[in-house]
This record gives structure tokens, C-alpha cells and sequence, in this order.
């Protein structure tokens, strides 16, 4: 099923520049095993713990494989994937908005499979800059009960020429202003990271998600994983050309 999303851009406004990776979010190479980690909080998870493996076949959300833009329909989830940008010059493809109509999967995913998730574009030189792609887990965008899992792992690159810079953002009641909580939206719980062109495997821990520094009301101790709306991945490099592809989503930690 398909399903075209229009998302006002005037809502992505207080957005900040990032910062270098964090900890938290723990790469794997393909064919790569045993232990990896970031430095501080985080550290010394092992990706064959509990907490990083992933779920049975119900903890997918998408592997791009049935080629549309909706998530895969399991445990009231059935949400849809949409891109964003700026109003700033930045450009992001698929198109954002009205004007962008349906998400569509790209062909060359993880591991050889057939097809991934993917946004291009050129983000501008200055103001207050941004694009992304994401989806939330269900339709009509609601909070949605994650707490069962402990985090998300899914498979990312960056094309040749592209920025690897890349923030993993995880809307929750407390950030999102559909919540009808946040004073200062849009500062959510995420992880920064760093692509290279090879496919490699992250799990991002929401107990180890952490808000930017120096902006955002509320700034609770941590995500409100059983009210989150989402998962998106964002690039505000400023001037930067950028091409990230993302496959294989799925929850970590089951019970």
C-alpha cells in the first residue's frame, strides 16, 4: 500500500547544527561480530547482548523489500515513510511535502537485497538548515507504546560524494509538538553518527539516546519510549551534498 504524506516545513524550524558521534550508537561492519561500543554512557555494550539484538520477525518495521512507503504491518504499527527540509535552500529527494506525493523505496539495499530507503539532496550554506527522511509507526501520527524493546538497529551508507554525518532523531511525547507538551520542540532524543560508503549495521539504545545540548523545553531525564511517534534520520551539514540509504529496521531487546 502506498500512501502519499504532506508535512508543514514551517514546523522543522528549531533545529540545531551537530555535534561529533556520540555513544550509544554501536557499528557493525557487515560480517562483523563480538563486541562494539561508543565512549561514555553506552560503553562496553556488546552487540550480542540482549539489550542490540534484533527482534523476531514481528520487531520489523522495514526491510524496503515490498517496495512502498508504509512500514510493515505488525502490532498496530502501519505508519509511513516522508522526507523533510527547510524552507532555507535546502533540497531533498524524494520531495518533502505536498509537491512530493508518494515515498517510493531505491533500488540496492543491505546485504544484497533489492531495495532501500534513500534521500539525496544539497542542504544550504547558512540559516538554520536541514533534511530528512523517517516515518512514524502508525496513520493518523499518534504516540505509540515502543517500551517493550530497548532500541532500534538498521543498516546505512552514504553515496560516494555525500556527507556521512548523520543524526538518528526518535520523537517522543516530550519533543514532538503533536505531544502538546514541548515549549521548544523538535530537540529529540537521537544519536549522531558517521557513514561510510559500506553498508554497516547500527543499534542506537534508547536508554542511551540523549536530547543536543543548549536548546529544547522540556529536557527530561530520558525518552518516553512508550509514547514515542517515530523514527527519522537527518543531515544539517551546511553546504554539503548529501545521499544516505538505510535498510533493515527493527527493534532491539524483545522481552
Amino acid at each position: 500500500m502506498n500512501k502519499a504524506i504532506t508535512y508543514s516545513m514551517g514546523a522543522f524550524v528549531a533545529l540545531c547544527a551537530f555535534v561529533p558521534a556520540i555513544s550509544g550508537c554501536i557499528p557493525r561492519p557487515p560480517g562483523g561480530g563480538g563486541a562494539g561500543a561508543g565512549a561514555g554512557a553506552g560503553a562496553g555494550t556488546n552487540l550480542d547482548s540482549p539489550d542490540a539484538k534484533v527482534c523476531p520477525a514481528d520487531g520489523l518495521l522495514d526491510d524496503g523489500e515490498d517496495n512502498n512507503n508504509q512500514l510493515a504491518v505488525s502490532k498496530g504499527r502501519g505508519g509511513y515513510w516522508y522526507t523533510f527540509a527547510d524552507k532555507a535552500g535546502s533540497t531533498v529527494t524524494p520531495q518533502a511535502g505536498a509537491l512530493g506525493g508518494t515515498f517510493s523505496m531505491s533500488p540496492g539495499g543491505a546485504n544484497g537485497s533489492q531495495s532501500s530507503a534513500r534521500m539525496n539532496g544539497k542542504l544550504g550554506g547558512s540559516g538554520t538548515i536541514f533534511a530528512g527522511m523517517g516515518f512514524n509507526f502508525i496513520d493518523p501520527k499518534a504516540p505509540f507504546d515502543v517500551s517493550q524493546y530497548k532500541g532500534i538497529s538498521f543498516w546505512a551508507k552514504r553515496g560516494e560524494n555525500s556527507t556521512g554525518t548523520v543524526r538518528i532523531k526518535l520523537p517522543d511525547v516530550n519533543t514532538d509538538p503533536e505531544g502538546k507538551v514541548c515549549t521548544e520542540c523538535f530537540n529529540d532524543f537521537g544519536m549522531d553518527i558517521e557513514l561510510t560508503t559500506t553498508w554497516t549495521q547500527y543499534v542506537v539504545l534508547f536508554g542511551a539516546a540523549q536530547q543536543q545540548a543548549g536548546w529544547g523545553q522540556p529536557r527530561p531525564g530520558g525518552i518516553e519510549s512508550a509514547k514515542m511517534f517515530g523514527i527519522q534520520w537527518q543531515v544539517n551539514t551546511p553546504g554539503a551534498d548529501y545521499d544516505i540509504y538505510v535498510d533493515d529496521i527493527q527493534f532491539t531487546g524483545c522481552p
